[in-house]
């Protein structure tokens, strides 16, 4: 298993072995640049890498994963999810939006937000809850034009973006299923999933 600073990457991650969804971890340490010359140029600076290529049906995901602390206040109602935070930085949006294009029309982008949970999430608000090293986490997963086309300034100082929590429920989806139910659990690819340290940029 690739080294990964986060407790989120490190739970995804088994969470993508666990159902045998094929994947890439790309290694983090590496600082990956735009090719001289490049249309998509960015100003000469580095990009941001994402963190996992998961490979789907017809269609493979550039995934960058936004881990969140999820605490539900202790006067909320048992069935209550607690506040899902889904805030971004704007260089996240614009060196995954990149990424994007360098790669071609087969992979899409997304975020995936790992939420860690206080306490085992009750059943019916969420269709992706796992346990990982006594951690509960919930995953929820949205394409990156979609959040783009949804998003809203949360902090000029910060540089932070956000979609708001009406909106986000009803463009993320369980990772499953994203985009358009692409990903089969169980399917393989020889070589995928065990790769350690990947630059998909290479």
């Amino acid at each position: 298993m690739a080294q990964r600073r986060h407790h989120y990457e490190r739970a995804f991650e088994e969470y993508l072995r666990a159902r045998r969804i094929p994947y890439v971890a790309v290694d983090e340490a590496r600082k990956a640049l735009l090719p001289e010359g490049a249309a998509f140029r960015h100003a000469g600076e580095s990009l941001k890498s994402f963190d996992f290529v998961v490979y789907g049906d017809g269609l493979n995901l550039l995934v960058d994963i936004k881990g969140r602390k999820v605490i539900r206040r202790r006067t909320a109602s048992p069935t209550s999810a607690g506040r899902l935070e889904t805030w971004v930085t704007s260089e996240d949006v614009g060196s995954l939006q990149l990424w994007q294009g360098l790669f071609g029309s087969q992979f899409q982008a997304a975020f995936v937000f790992v939420y860690w949970c206080d306490e085992q999430p009750p059943d019916a608000l969420f269709d992706e809850v796992f346990e990982f090293r006594g951690r509960w986490y919930v995953l929820r997963a949205v394409r990156l034009t979609d959040y783009i086309a949804n998003m809203r300034t949360r902090s000029v100082r910060w540089k932070t973006v956000h979609v708001p929590t009406a909106q986000f429920e009803r463009i993320s989806q369980p990772l499953a299923e994203a985009p358009d139910r692409v990903l089969t659990v169980g399917q393989s690819a020889p070589g995928v999933g065990d790769v350690e340290g990947a630059d998909p940029a290479s």
